[in-house]
């Protein structure tokens, strides 16, 4: 008759079946040293496992949803027992998917600049020998824009990385002003807040983010514009708690995300939005 351990125990392959993942799957974790089964089977290799491990299992897929690493979940397992430890360590990587997020955002929105600046990486010889001094207040706008988002793509960004940051989104924006567009100028004052909102100052960050918006509303300026102006008073009130705000001008920027143009800009905008706490759709 089989002893009390062994009824307890159970098969690779239906552990596989009740966590969702493969039986391939789980000899990859063990290999990995991620979650050892409870027995192996000496004869045959064939491994077992205690009912408790299905939810270990299932908490080691979740944890891969959020891209985690295999090392890393390894790491948080451990940590399970240690409620602090444990979101803790989530919320270092959350701060290293920010940081990933941030740079791909400062690509799109280099690559706006270069689109929507006529002046910009096509200008002539010819207009940039007349207007020298505008070319180096577009050009020093340009770069102190993209050095701004190098810094807040930095995942162990100093306190004086900080306070660097946040001179260049301002001097970014003095340059614009000098020569930019409408849009040039909502665009630097969406930087200004979204510097304010990373370091947690929600003062500046909103006073900043209804420049953004009136700028566009005096000047008729729409599609995704006009929705990140949204976008970026939803995420000042956050940073400043008010999640009512948040969450209602959250709404605004989906509604105008109906009147952009292009599926990538659009899809741009919903993905930022959902990278504030507390405002989902």
């Amino acid at each position: 008759m089989e002893d009390t351990a062994d009824a307890r125990r159970l098969p690779i392959g239906q552990v596989a079946r009740l966590a969702g993942v493969t039986p391939k799957t789980l000899r990859h974790y063990d290999r990995l040293g991620v979650l050892r089964p409870a027995a192996v089977d000496p004869a045959t290799g064939y491994r077992w496992y205690r009912p408790e491990q299905v939810e270990q299992v299932r908490l080691v897929r979740r944890l891969r949803e959020f891209e985690l690493p295999l090392e890393e979940v390894r790491r948080l397992l451990a940590l399970v027992d240690d409620g602090d430890a444990f979101r803790s360590a989530l919320a270092d990587h959350r701060r290293r998917i920010d940081a990933r997020v941030t740079r791909l955002r400062g690509v799109l929105h280099t690559i706006d600049h270069a689109l929507t600046d006529p002046e910009g990486i096509v200008m002539s010889r010819a207009a940039a020998a007349t207007d020298a001094g505008a070319d180096l207040h577009r050009r020093l706008g340009a770069d102190l824009f993209n050095d701004t988002w190098r810094l807040m793509e930095l995942e162990d960004r100093s306190p004086a990385d900080d306070v660097l940051m946040i001179h260049q989104a301002h001097a970014s924006a003095y340059h614009w002003l000098q020569v930019g567009t409408p849009s040039n100028v909502a665009r630097s004052h969406w930087l200004c807040s979204r510097v304010y909102c990373v370091v947690g100052r929600s003062e500046p960050a909103l006073f900043h983010a209804r420049l953004v918006l009136s700028t566009c509303q005096d000047h008729g300026i729409g599609d995704w514009d006009l929705a990140f102006a949204y976008e970026s008073l939803a995420r000042a009130y956050a940073v400043a708690g008010d999640r009512d705000e948040a969450r209602r001008h959250a709404d605004q920027a989906r509604l105008a995300a109906g009147d952009i143009t292009t599926d990538e800009d659009r899809e741009l905008l919903l993905s930022d939005l959902e990278t504030i706490p507390g405002v989902e759709g």
